[in-house]
């Protein structure tokens, strides 16, 4: 026959639509064109795919050859579509069976000797596959993204080396001869995964007790305070006391990582933890491009994204972070394009006090004049602190205290508190605490007569909104949550207001 029809994936955002892959021969002057919205990636494909087909010694017809990808409104980037497009160039001419090719979505880059190359966006191609209609059908991808897709439960992944392995799965009769399905218990998983651990922080009592609250309720924290106190090692830390994730929070974060071609399979159900630098665009942070692919907030979904020297930040760049912090998602659009990313993660930032760093040092080591202190201050905007559910301060360890100190509590002792807290929220509410609904807070959060007078007093006295208000409330929940108790009282509403104080005004 003249005409081969195959199935395969695009991506669009986080999903995976699929594609027809037609391939038709005419007479006519020899030719070979693709058409279907293809970018530049997809258009060098018939380069690859000639040079695979001679180079294992295939004919490529001297006929005039059309590919078309259908829907032709979807755009089509990277070297995935070489693989269907050489097998449905090898059936149409005859080279191969036809019969069994409807049975399969195919997705591999092609070398010129016809090995396949990895591709990006693997295991969101089996998780689409997985969650449409043809879920029986069986995907055929190039053997180093197998164990990657093979994550996706019940996926038909069949690994292949070669273009002639598919190629010679298609011709053989004897089954033994076909490709094998691939096992989802081949990838070398880490049922235990590993983090820093909170043992090897030195004092800092108060804001490790911070930090276990914040990773109960997944609370956002700003940590303010002189070089060298422990910030940045005490963010690190944050993700091994974390809840375990459940099997589709880490097909969500998975997913993501593999679209931005980032994902390990060795750290499959570890909570990711993304540190961007200061220099980091608002496209870098949110995700954009011509065809937008995730930024960091999207990349850290259930995990940590830590912003370290917070002020240094450009404040657009900051000013993002405003809408996803309250919904959780990031809508990307651009002129012909749109695409929405989860951005469900937990805010961690970190800042001096001041340019120096020193202000408010015992020291006194500070020579920084106010207007120096409230400018640098000020780069963060009023309404993004606000959305931050805790700030506290960071102070600097004595040298008597890092010598005699003894080691802290492991990561051990405190995921345990965390993860009990974090069931008693679920069994309560089917959520965490920071996730809660204006309805939700009045039901769940609403404090015994004493934490509500000292809450409203607290509320004259700074000043505070409505947002505030709200998110004082879910933190003396999780606090209450972490100490067992049915009703949040007015010790619990203490530490919060404790654990939201401001920056320190010069």
């Amino acid at each position: 026959m003249s005409l081969a029809v195959l199935k395969s994936r695009a991506l669009a955002g986080m999903n995976a639509p699929q594609v027809t892959v037609e391939v038709h021969l005419a007479n006519g002057l020899p030719g070979f064109a693709i058409v279907g919205l293809p970018e530049a990636e997809v258009k060098e494909a018939k380069d690859r795919v000639r040079a695979a087909l001679l180079n294992n010694h295939f004919e490529f017809p001297n006929r005039r050859i059309v590919v078309n990808l259908a829907p032709a409104d979807l755009p089509k980037e990277s070297g995935r579509f070489d693989l269907p497009i050489a097998l449905g160039i090898l059936a149409a001419s005859g080279q191969i069976p036809a019969d069994d090719l409807d049975h399969y979505e195919y997705a591999g880059e092609l070398s010129l000797s016809g090995a396949l190359r990895p591709i990006r966006g693997a295991l969101a191609m089996a998780y689409a596959i997985q969650r449409s209609s043809d879920r029986q059908r069986g995907f055929i991808i190039p053997q180093d993204n197998a164990d990657e897709a093979a994550l996706v439960q019940d996926a038909c992944i069949y690994p292949a080396g070669s273009l002639l392995e598919v190629c010679a799965h298609f011709a053989a009769v004897d089954p033994d001869a076909r490709l094998a399905r691939h096992s989802a218990s081949a990838p070398p998983i880490d049922a235990a995964p590993r983090y820093p651990d909170f043992s090897e922080v030195k004092g800092q009592l108060q804001v490790k007790r911070a930090l276990e609250i914040a990773a109960a309720g997944r609370h956002s924290v700003l940590m303010v305070g002189p070089p060298g106190a422990g910030k940045s090692m005490l963010a690190a830390r944050l993700p091994g006391i974390l809840p375990p994730m459940t099997e589709q929070q880490a097909l969500e974060s998975a997913a993501l990582q593999s679209v931005n071609g980032a994902f390990a399979v060795s750290r499959w159900k570890q909570r990711p933890y993304r540190a961007p630098h200061h220099t980091a665009s608002a496209a870098a942070l949110v995700g954009g491009g011509s065809i937008p692919r995730p930024g960091e907030i999207s990349l850290a979904h259930q995990g940590v994204l830590f912003l370290d020297e917070l002020p240094e930040f450009d404040r657009r760049v900051l000013e993002v972070l405003r809408e996803p912090l309250e919904s959780g998602r990031i809508t990307i659009s651009r002129a012909a394009r749109q695409a929405e990313f989860p951005a469900g993660f937990q805010l961690i930032a970190a800042m001096n006090p001041c340019p120096c760093g020193y202000f408010g040092h015992a020291g006194g080591a500070c020579r920084c004049s106010p207007d120096i202190v409230a400018r640098y201050q000020g780069k963060i905007s009023g309404p993004l602190l606000d959305r931050i559910d805790m700030q506290i301060p960071v102070a600097a360890l004595k040298h008597e205290d890092l010598r005699h100190s003894a080691a802290g509590e492991p990561s051990s002792a405190i995921a345990e508190r965390v993860a009990l807290a974090f069931a008693r929220q679920l069994q309560r509410q089917d959520s965490v605490n920071s996730l809660l609904t204006p309805n939700g807070i009045d039901t769940h959060c609403r404090p015994d007569d004493s934490g509500a007078q000292l809450l409203s007093h607290a509320m004259n006295r700074l000043n505070w909104s409505a947002r505030a208000y709200h998110r004082v409330l879910k933190l003396a929940r999780t606090i209450a949550d972490l100490a067992d108790a049915q009703i949040v009282a007015a010790a619990h509403v203490a530490e919060a207001i404790q654990l939201r104080r401001a920056l320190r005004e010069p």
